[in-house]
């Protein structure tokens, strides 16, 4: 495929498809999770391991699923991944126990191992250049779109089919995608015949599931929890391991040499930072909408709808500015637009109106969208074909660990903040332990002893731990602005032209 074709372009859509129904399965699901409860019988560490499984085999698997693309070739592997995703879709719409649905989410994680690294591998492969930088900003908003859209999605199959529905939506969009792609793609990998890094494999998987499941049961149980923090100690021991192991490989699972361009180092650093920063955001205001201001899920998904419209003009301006003023400016200003986002919205309360919260959150989106893809594209310009998989790879599993410790992190700041602002006078001490466990519990205790000074305390104590959490959000912002004017230089590079491998159809 020549890059004057617009084939390329049919591709990059294709691939949307994909990368749509995984980011539209991070979010979809939790407006299901009521209804699972019921249908399936399932208690609550049920549904702790039915949205955990995915996480923890998608951190498990992305670094191989990167070296294996490279290997034995990335259009083999996109298609089985789709595939994969497809099945383990209908899997989970079928599932009658919570085990077999939480063994279905495991394969779904897999899916996206493969397909979110591997999508992403082909743009310095296919473009150069300014079309690169389009591509990305296309790449990316793909793969947000789908986090707002879930509970609007969700809110209305729920409303009309059965839970399966919300695992069946994929199968159309799978679809396209296999079509397309086995269709208009060419397959390529890297030229070397590299011997695989078992050792480097097994202890990056090891490694990140245990660094990944440690923030997860920390963020559940506390960061006291003996559990939690064995298991994130040793995953960051087998990591260390996993380093060591690349030093000192003949042919190791990853390129450390990359991290000698300060572009891939900065831009995969910037790109887990602003992951790490708006995850208080998509964690938060949910919540805000529907415990708070009593949203239903399709209301709550409608109500994010700004962030969206914001990262689409965000992605835009960058793409118009990105060549005339750099990526080391444009980025900077995405995270400082990010930053006042996220500090006008620590001044939300209880009883604000929609209007306030649609303007900070458009502005986020729009730092957002500036930030993010530009910071992306600085990392992904150093990739040449012969390590664009893994390095892709390398990219999202760092993007994805900074998101769940983001997660676990901002959620305990945030409870503990909650928790401390509570006023449980008169309230029998079973019940004020449950409310204590967060706003949905402190909710539920005070409609059911019919308190209404107590839901007040409970909604405002949320709010008020919801802004601390977003200040945060907003320091972490400003770090980033920092990090981008300090190290990442002004242009997002250019792959040499003898390392480019033709990609054709």
């Amino acid at each position: 495929m020549r890059n004057n074709s617009s084939r390329k372009w049919w591709v990059l859509g294709a691939l949307t498809f994909g990368l749509l129904a995984v980011s539209l399965d991070m979010t979809i699901l939790n407006v299901a999770l009521p209804t699972l409860a019921n249908d399936l019988e399932a208690s609550t560490s049920d549904l702790q391991w039915i949205v955990d499984s995915y996480n923890l085999v998608l951190a498990a698997a992305l670094l191989p699923a990167g070296m294996l693309g490279d290997r034995f070739g990335r259009k083999k592997f996109l298609l089985a991944s789709l595939i994969l995703f497809g099945a383990a879709s209908a899997g989970c719409a079928m599932s009658d126990t919570p085990s077999m649905l939480v063994l279905m989410r495991c394969f779904l994680g897999l899916g996206a191992a493969f397909l979110m690294p591997l999508s992403m591998s082909i743009l310095p492969v296919l473009f150069q250049g300014a079309e690169r930088t389009k591509a990305m900003m296309i790449w990316a908003m793909a793969n947000m779109f789908g986090i707002p859209l879930g509970p609007i999605l969700g809110g209305w199959l729920l409303k009309h089919y059965a839970w399966g529905s919300v695992f069946l939506i994929n199968l159309p969009l799978v679809a396209i995608a296999l079509i397309a792609v086995g269709y208009l793609l060419s397959e390529s990998k890297s030229a070397a015949r590299h011997r695989l890094d078992g050792i480097g494999m097994l202890t990056s998987s090891l490694g990140l599931t245990g660094v990944t499941y440690g923030v997860i049961r920390a963020g559940e149980h506390g960061w006291s929890d003996s559990a939690a923090a064995g298991t994130l100690a040793a995953g960051l021991v087998l990591l260390i391991l996993f380093v060591v192991r690349q030093f000192k490989a003949a042919h190791p699972l990853i390129d450390l040499s990359l991290f000698r361009s300060a572009r891939f180092t900065w831009g995969t650093v910037l790109a887990t930072t602003v992951t790490f920063a708006i995850f208080g955001l998509m964690f938060a205001m949910p919540q805000y909408f529907q415990i708070v201001q009593g949203a239903d899920s399709l209301g709550t998904g409608l109500r994010l709808l700004p962030l969206i419209g914001g990262l689409i003009f965000g992605a835009k301006a960058a793409q118009s500015l990105i060549a005339r003023c750099g990526a080391k400016l444009i980025a900077a200003i995405g995270f400082a637009l990010l930053a006042a986002g996220l500090a006008i919205g620590s001044a939300t309360g209880a009883d604000s109106g929609y209007g306030f919260a649609a303007a900070w959150i458009t502005v986020s989106g729009f730092g957002l969208g500036m930030a993010l893809p530009t910071s992306m594209d600085a990392a992904l310009g150093e990739l040449s074909a012969e390590r664009s998989g893994v390095g892709s790879a390398l990219i999202m599993a760092l993007r994805q660990v900074g998101g769940t410790f983001g997660v676990a992190l901002l959620g305990s700041a945030m409870n503990a903040a909650y928790r401390s602002q509570l006023d449980l006078s008169g309230v029998p001490e079973p019940a004020a332990e449950t409310v204590r466990q967060g706003v949905a519990a402190g909710t539920a205790v005070a409609k059911r002893l019919n308190s209404e000074p107590l839901l007040d305390s409970v909604r405002h104590a949320f709010v008020s731990g919801m802004g601390i959490m977003l200040l945060i959000c907003g320091g972490i912002a400003v770090v980033g602005m920092a990090l981008a004017l300090l190290y990442l230089p002004r242009t997002a590079g250019e792959r040499s032209a003898g390392s480019a491998n033709e990609f054709g159809a």
